[in-house]
């Protein structure tokens, strides 16, 4: 009987899959994929009955099958996984841009778990943690083998509380143990946004998400009244977000219908997105795009089409390389598959994944990677001077110099 369910309920879905990636003139060889499909489904139907009768401890069904698409999920690529009916409430949790942890984005890179970038200002990033460094443990359990999920939910916790990270740093190859306090992390689009010296913005997107766009428009409306003549739009540690966002945002900056990313699925469905008619557009001023080891994703979406299209001059490190599109499908019990749809191409047709988005202007050194010291003395004067000090940022003073230059040009033009 568990066994008949079990192939019912996979058939089910899977055939349901199995026909969005496969045209409808082949009708002899769909029919062939479906024969084998059920010759499969059989030998796990099998499986499934031998551990609910002979496994030494019993199961339910609902964990051997959770347990089943968790191991469909995860021999995917390390971007798709399962979500149990919390993990899926949790992921909306963090859409909302409030919740309680460390402020970090992680991935699991080669069967490590990897930070692919740690939000500024959070206690992740004064802890030291870096774009590409590997958390070896939590709590002193050794992380290789675990699960994007498992993961989240040992870094995650109530405020105030504290987790103990092992970490191999990416720069050094040293090993370094912090211990961190969780903390209400809120997620602002918009970071920064203020007029440095000589007209010369600066304009610092954390995240993409459904409402970065508006607050981007209201932002640069707001340094036009100020006197903008030139802008520096930092994408630093932005670990990216909504495909419709990084496209709208690039679209501030770009002629309508100016190519800004395309999507390939696995049907070779071709997606191309273009630059709206978002109004007003920023399209003459001078502008240069930071970007480093933790920009990926949107980041790296927005940063290359506005080099490709000739519109703006990249600055710092090579970014993440994270150029897949993630599609989360909601299952009718609350749980959901976070799957890998599409890989998306830069204008000029270029694929990122896992190579990163080279800088024209390659600039490492940025602020200290040290994490903050434990000192009362310090933390008063921390408390004391919160204000923005661009002059200690070794990549933006550079960026100011080459908008300097650039202001320079386009004044004799």
């Amino acid at each position: 009987m568990i066994k008949r369910f079990f192939i019912f309920l996979l058939i089910g879905f899977l055939c349901f899959s199995w026909n969005l990636g496969f045209s409808s003139e082949k009708e002899t060889k769909k029919e062939t994929k479906k024969d084998a499909l059920y010759r499969e489904l059989d030998l796990l139907g099998e499986a499934l009955s031998i551990v609910s009768k002979k496994y030494v401890e019993e199961k339910s069904l609902k964990d051997l099958i959770y347990g089943a698409i968790e191991g469909l999920a995860s021999s995917l690529d390390s971007y798709s996984q399962f979500l149990k009916p919390e993990d899926y409430k949790e992921l909306l949790v963090e859409t909302e841009g409030k919740f309680g942890g460390l402020g970090i984005e992680i991935t699991i890179k080669d069967g490590l778990l990897t930070v692919v970038s740690p939000l500024e200002d959070t206690p992740a990033f004064k802890a030291g943690l870096r774009a590409g460094d590997i958390i070896v443990k939590i709590n002193g359990e050794i992380t290789k083998g675990i699960t994007l999920n498992e993961a989240v939910k040992k870094l995650r916790g109530q405020p105030g509380t504290q987790v103990k990270l092992t970490i191999l740093k990416e720069k050094t190859k040293q090993i370094q143990e912090v211990t961190i306090t969780r903390d209400i992390i809120k997620i602002q689009d918009v970071k920064r946004a203020l007029i440095l010296e000589d007209g010369i913005a600066y304009l610092k997107l954390s995240e993409f998400r459904e409402d970065t766009a508006k607050e981007l428009a209201q932002a640069l409306r707001d340094l036009e009244r100020k006197g903008m003549k030139a802008l520096i739009l930092d994408l630093r540690n932005n670990p990216g977000g909504l495909l419709v966002s990084a496209v709208e945002v690039a679209s501030r900056f770009l002629p309508k219908d100016k190519v800004i990313v395309s999507t390939k699925s696995r049907n070779a469905e071709t997606l191309v997105y273009k630059s709206l008619s978002s109004s007003p557009k920023y399209l003459d001023m001078p502008m240069v795009v930071l970007i480093n080891r933790g920009s990926a994703s949107g980041s790296e979406i927005v940063a290359a089409a506005l080099r490709e299209n000739k519109r703006a001059v990249l600055l710092g490190e090579k970014s993440f390389g994270k150029a897949s599109v993630q599609s989360v499908l909601p299952l009718s019990d609350g749980s959901a598959l976070r799957i890998t749809t599409a890989k998306y191409y830069t204008p000029e047709g270029k694929s990122i994944h896992q190579n990163g988005v080279e800088p024209d202007i390659v600039v490492t050194k940025e602020v200290s990677d040290q994490p903050e010291q434990e000192n009362v003395f310090e933390r008063i004067k921390e408390e004391r001077s919160r204000e923005f000090d661009y002059k200690k940022d070794y990549q933006l003073l550079r960026a100011i110099d080459l908008v300097k230059g650039l202001l320079v040009l386009s004044q004799k033009k």
